[in-house]
């Protein structure tokens, strides 16, 4: 690892500090450099607060050195005004005269106009350290400004034996009687709300809801609760339900035409047809929803795999054996890593098409 590796690195770990708080901002690290030296760092944390630059800058006690100093970032400065002033222009203000970038910014205001601006402006500037690192720390952002849509995430557990659930038919009929049948083990599903925290939104079909009457929060870790997006053709989720609790902005996705309005329950109506869900994913880019994970049934996990609209799945084995029930949904990809969460499995599938 070279000298801009090794402090880009640093930058990469800064930024992931961010993660689940920065939307729709991407995630950005930053670190200055004198004399072989960290004298400043700083991360973004926050849409509308400063950029991961500026809390660097401003972390340096002796401002008279950033003329001599070399200002590492992972992401491409910004050059135009938004909710905050460019991060260009802050470094070019103090003089900074070398500037080291992981990565372009894909975001079209941006878009390699920073390099320019600090270019013109007499800045010595490298692009492309640990370039491939930077890609993947920013690979929910980088596929929503690339792809127009979100970064899709699906996530399932299945019993030892491949079942989703067990049968129906032994199920209680009453939500309100439902006892969740647990596949996975206690850490297991404290990283899954873990996983809650660090994604813009949920989704879920109708038959989720009706069946375990889901909260879709992350109440067993430290973060804000994801925006929960429920798919619900024919308003069969009457208002007793958990998702209709108003905790956390909720969208469901009806063919209905619902009248009804209430504080952070949003109705969008939307044709469930052949295009159903390449029009979900669009609106969802319209409603700037950057990432969401599918915690839906096998229908709805299905579905998406089949029209290959997926980017990353997270499959659980649990130590549990069902000997019937509702089949997990059929994933012809080999993962890319295999750990273990005590009697757990946990498979990571990455889809790169």
């Amino acid at each position: 690892m070279n000298t801009h590796e090794f402090y880009m690195k640093r930058c990469v770990q800064l930024a992931k500090n961010g993660l689940g708080t920065t939307y729709p901002n991407p995630l950005v690290g930053s670190v200055i450099v004198y004399n072989n030296k960290i004298i400043g760092e700083g991360w973004h944390r926050k849409s509308g607060e400063p950029h991961a630059e500026v809390h660097a800058i401003h972390s340096v006690k002796d401002k008279s050195v950033l003329s001599k100093a070399t200002i590492y970032v992972s992401l491409e400065p910004c050059s135009h005004f938004g909710k905050t002033p460019p991060c260009s222009d802050l470094i070019i203000a103090h003089k900074i005269p070398n500037v080291v970038i992981g990565t372009i910014d894909p975001y079209a205001k941006v878009a390699g106009n920073g390099i320019k601006k600090l270019r013109e402006n007499n800045c010595h500037v490298t692009v492309g350290v640990l370039e491939k690192e930077c890609n993947e720390l920013n690979k929910r952002f980088f596929t929503f400004h690339q792809k127009k849509r979100p970064y899709i995430i699906l996530k399932w557990a299945a019993s030892k034996d491949g079942f989703l659930a067990p049968d129906k038919s032994k199920r209680a009929i009453t939500h309100e009687a439902l006892q969740p049948v647990w596949i996975t083990n206690t850490y297991s599903r404290q990283l899954v709300h873990k996983w809650r925290t660090e994604e813009a939104a949920i989704l879920v079909g109708t038959q989720t809801v009706l069946d375990d009457n889901p909260k879709l929060n992350a109440r067993d870790f430290s973060g804000q609760h994801p925006i929960r997006i429920v798919l619900d053709k024919s308003n069969k989720i009457s208002e007793d339900f958990a998702v209709k609790n108003n905790e956390s902005k909720t969208y469901f996705f009806t063919e209905s035409n619902i009248l009804t309005k209430k504080e952070n329950i949003i109705y969008e109506n939307i044709v469930f047809d052949t295009d159903f869900l390449l029009n979900l994913t669009n609106r969802l880019y319209k409603n700037e929803i950057q990432s969401v994970i599918i915690e839906g049934g096998l229908k709805t996990l299905q579905s998406f795999i089949d029209l290959n609209l997926w980017d990353e799945a997270r499959v659980f084995e649990g130590n549990t054996v069902l000997n019937s029930g509702i089949k997990a949904p059929v994933l012809n990809s080999i993962p890319t890593k295999t750990t273990y969460i005590m009697d757990d499995t946990l498979k990571i599938f990455r889809n790169y098409d």
